[in-house]
């Protein structure tokens, strides 16, 4: 974190380690892997509950994700008001609205085609939680006296993946949204303008006749996405 106080490298022993054997290496990262490998974006929630705690717990994890200079520039805001949620889905399908009028172009709109999606998005009001990430494109203190933050799409993007990643491992489904322009989510939650909203997670549990689409199972090989140099 970042302070007036001047903070200075104060080096402490490594508090957690895990010293696996290789097996245990293997083990563990073939569990993970079957664990997220079974996580699917899912658009259609049941009208049960989720604990908040359950919530604040998988948002104390994000927290934990490195960042630069370790000025975690994020900001999460968790919503389960049904007005509120009724009011950024309407907000949400305005701007939609116009992405699928024209704003998108051709090749944005054939791209998600495949998706099935669409300007409507019940799953804003439906799931029983709304996590809005915000990022922090700079820190004020507490007399307005502004300071910089660094890397912060790439912290806020590992923190995001962090959240998503604790959600599912809960047991918990949920919905990336990503509206673009959002800037009604500021006025909305009540957030200043130095930071940017990223995206809305819509949370909860998937309903028994959940779907989701065939190419959305389609992922690339791994001989696509790694490069081994060794």
């Amino acid at each position: 974190m970042f302070s007036r106080d001047n903070l200075n490298y104060d080096p402490v022993l490594l508090p957690d380690r895990l010293d696996y054997d290789d097996d245990r290496l293997r083990a563990e990262a073939q569990a993970f892997f079957s664990r997220m490998a079974a996580r699917h974006t899912v658009r259609d929630f049941t009208t049960r509950s989720v604990p908040r705690e359950v919530i604040e717990t998988c948002i104390r994890t994000a927290g934990r994700a490195p960042s630069g200079a370790n000025h975690q520039p994020w900001h999460f805001v968790a919503i389960s008001n049904p007005a509120l949620k009724s009011r950024i889905r309407a907000e949400a399908e305005e701007e939609e609205r116009r992405f699928y009028a024209g704003g998108a172009g051709d090749e944005w709109i054939k791209a998600l085609e495949p998706i099935g999606t669409n300007a409507e998005k019940p799953h804003l009001e439906d799931a029983p939680w709304l996590i809005v990430v915000f990022a922090q494109r700079y820190g004020a203190f507490e007399d307005g006296t502004r300071y910089k933050n660094y890397y912060v799409p790439e912290s806020v993007g590992i923190a995001s993946g962090f959240l998503i990643a604790a959600l599912h491992h809960a047991g918990l489904s949920m919905l990336t949204h990503t509206p673009n322009p959002m800037k009604f989510l500021n006025e909305a939650l009540g957030r200043p303008a130095s930071e940017k909203p990223i995206m809305i997670l819509a949370v909860g549990h998937a309903a028994e006749d959940a779907k989701v689409p065939a190419v959305a199972m389609m992922k690339k090989p791994l001989d696509e996405i790694l490069t081994v140099a060794d």
